[in-house]
């Protein structure tokens, strides 16, 4: 009972970081996107011109709405995982073998899809400010710059949200692996625990049958013994 409470309590507090992190994605890609007029500055390049203005040749916009993706249905689990696990805490109740499975499993796909995002965010960050830093001593110096105006966008967050973005990214990865650990650790004791369920069961049964099978002995002892003739005394 004692493991099932630290079990619970910590896929609670994970799924609650998770929660946070979820947010941590989407707003400020949300953000990002309306202040650069839809765009994704993802893996976008772009040449300067001798006016200073970029010229941009953007990159798809699926870049940032997979990410925006991720983080929605890391959001919709974890507000229902954290309302699942908060009733079974209070009830003293715990989840079945089946549901226990389909939540490992379910942990480890979001870890896959947590990494492509994080890689994604990072990889595109980083193909756009070798860009800036060509005319800016650093990325986060351009937040704020006019370095666009054909395309009518803002500069003053991007470099805070897709770093928000990318830390978020990044934690929700560290969680997913840490939820997955906690639901394969929670497999493998109901796994355990059916096996001991299996060997006492068959040692019931054995013990069972022995208790049948001793009175059936002792009553054909006794028949033979009541059917055999007494020996002539020599």
């Amino acid at each position: 009972m004692a493991l099932t409470n630290v079990l619970l309590l910590s896929q609670i507090a994970g799924y609650v970081i998770g929660f946070i992190l979820s947010l941590c994605i989407i707003v400020p890609l949300s953000m990002h996107q309306d202040e650069f007029s839809g765009h994704c500055l993802l893996f976008s390049r772009g040449d300067w011109q001798e006016d200073g203005q970029l010229l941009v040749k953007w990159a798809s916009r699926a870049y940032c709405d997979y990410i925006i993706v991720v983080g929605v249905l890391m959001f919709i689990i974890c507000l229902v995982q954290i309302y699942r696990l908060s009733m079974f805490m209070y009830k003293g109740l715990d989840s079945s073998f089946l549901s226990a499975f389909i939540e490992a499993v379910g942990c480890v796909i979001l870890c896959g899809l947590t990494v492509a995002a994080a890689v994604m965010v990072t990889l595109g960050f980083m193909t756009w400010c070798q860009n800036i830093v060509e005319r800016f001593p650093s990325c986060e110096d351009a937040a704020g710059q006019n370095i666009d105006s054909k395309d009518n966008i803002s500069t003053n967050g991007f470099y805070v949200e897709i770093g928000t973005a990318q830390f978020g990214a990044w934690g929700a990865f560290a969680t997913w692996v840490g939820l997955a650990v906690f639901s394969t650790l929670k497999v493998c004791r109901y796994h355990q625990l059916e096996n001991i369920q299996v060997s006492m069961y068959r040692e019931r049964q054995r013990l069972v049958n022995e208790g049948d099978a001793a009175p059936a002995l002792a009553a054909d002892a006794d028949a033979e013994g009541r059917s055999t003739p007494p020996r002539p005394a020599s």
